[in-house]
């Protein structure tokens, strides 16, 4: 699976803006949309490797891993990326063996490859199944990738997700694939900074924004929703409450939105157990993650009574804090139905592309019968195109979700991971501006 640190809407909104830095954002898009495809074949193929953890730099080009220059046990090699990458990995192995007893992410010691200065001014993080993935920023609204420990701790534990309960990319049970992320990237940043809970700054990501940028964070998983307010990035859009619930048939159903929920009880259970999150809180979700008790699909009423049945002395206290988000661990499931949407009319082809960290939706469309240069173009790919041939299949964490419809015809939502060379055309074709495909 691949799994993105920065969200694609926010990407999209800083390249939208006129800011400096708006080229940066929009060639990490184009590198986004135009790699993770390729990357596909060896997912869940990570490389064997002789050392518990590697380091390549890639030159700022696209090939993985890289040449490798720093491996566990070497000095510093002088180059900050590769050293932060280093001290990072080291520092979550260090919480996941020390702390909760597992050995890497695959619980059995496997080597973790991770990668320094992919593309040039590349804003974005990921965990593509087999590596861990930095790029540099782009200089003016985000710095390097692995400035912010946490960054690298979150992809690493999408990894362990993905080996212990393997939570649906969907829905309820995605967001909280998102929040875990979350919780371990921040009991990683607190144990590194000796803090308390009642010490802790709660965010995600506070490193990554260069001077200038209004924003204290990515995320605030003690009050969702107020990360940043920015004229480049915009309003932080996640929620804290159920009352709240973002009921979308984007962003695999709002799983970036959503997961702000799940992130704000881990933060009121963490503050009411006390202490160190790592030895509190996030001992009783890792134990909910890893004792097989939680579905692939499960929502946050079924996860929260996991973590009510792992806490021990605490249940009541976990049990409160999930009330306070809305969620009753001992209550009938949360249902959400897909939002309706109008179909497109006929002689329009319309594509929506969502997902990424934080779960942006772009949008596009074109009118086959009017003056857009691209008509022409589109026509063509359409001609004879049967979305009802497209197998269903699953979500990848941080992957994009497209979303076509043509001519009226119902819409068919494809994974990333499941787009044909055609859909892809089409895609990028229709979500492009100025009736220019993006470069790939």
């Amino acid at each position: 699976m691949t799994c993105l640190f920065v969200p694609p809407y926010l990407l999209r909104r800083i390249a939208e803006s006129g800011h400096p830095g708006a080229g940066c954002s929009t060639h990490t898009l184009r590198v986004d949309a135009g790699v993770r495809g390729r990357r596909v074949a060896r997912l869940g193929a990570p490389p064997e490797l002789d050392s518990a953890w590697v380091v390549h730099p890639a030159d700022n080009g696209t090939v993985l891993p890289g040449r490798p220059v720093r491996s566990a046990g070497q000095p510093p090699s002088g180059d900050a990326a590769v050293d932060e990458a280093a001290d990072g990995i080291v520092a979550t192995l260090a919480l996941f063996a020390e702390e909760f007893g597992r050995s890497s992410y695959d619980g059995e010691g496997g080597g973790v490859s991770l990668t320094v200065h992919y593309e040039k001014d590349y804003d974005n993080a990921f965990w593509d199944g087999a590596h861990l993935v930095f790029g540099d920023g782009d200089g003016r609204v985000f710095g390097r990738f692995t400035r912010a420990i946490d960054v690298l701790a979150h992809e690493f534990a999408h990894a362990v997700t993905e080996r212990t309960a393997a939570l649906a990319y969907q829905g309820q049970a995605g967001a909280l694939n998102e929040s875990v992320s979350d919780v371990f990237a921040s009991c990683l940043k607190q144990r590194v900074c000796g803090q308390t809970v009642d010490e802790a700054d709660w965010l995600i990501g506070e490193e990554l924004f260069l001077p200038g940028v209004q924003a204290r964070a990515l995320r605030d998983m003690a009050a969702p929703g107020t990360a940043y307010d920015d004229p480049v990035l915009g309003h932080d859009p996640q929620v804290a409450h159920m009352d709240d619930f973002i009921d979308t048939t984007d962003d695999n159903g709002g799983v970036h939105l959503n997961s702000g929920i799940p992130n704000r009880a881990f933060h009121l259970a963490a503050t009411a157990i006390g202490g160190q999150a790592w030895k509190g809180a996030g001992q009783v979700w890792y134990a909910a993650l890893t004792f097989g008790t939680v579905a692939t699909g499960a929502g946050f009423v079924s996860f929260a009574g996991a973590t009510v049945e792992a806490a021990g002395d605490h249940a009541e206290v976990v049990r409160q804090a999930w009330r306070q988000v809305g969620v009753d661990p001992d209550g009938p499931p949360l249902t959400a139905g897909a939002t309706a949407r109008a179909a497109v009319p006929a002689g329009v082809v319309a594509v929506r592309r969502s997902g990424g960290f934080a779960g942006r939706t772009t949008s596009g469309t074109v009118d086959l019968d009017g003056p857009d240069p691209r008509a022409p173009r589109v026509r063509e790919l359409v001609t004879g195109l049967d979305l009802r041939s497209v197998a269903p299949a699953l979500p990848k964490p941080d992957m994009f979700t497209y979303t076509f419809e043509i001519c009226g015809a119902d819409p068919v939502a494809v994974p990333e991971q499941h787009l044909t060379d055609r859909l892809h055309r089409l895609a990028e074709l229709v979500l492009s501006e100025g009736g220019e495909s993006p470069a790939r």
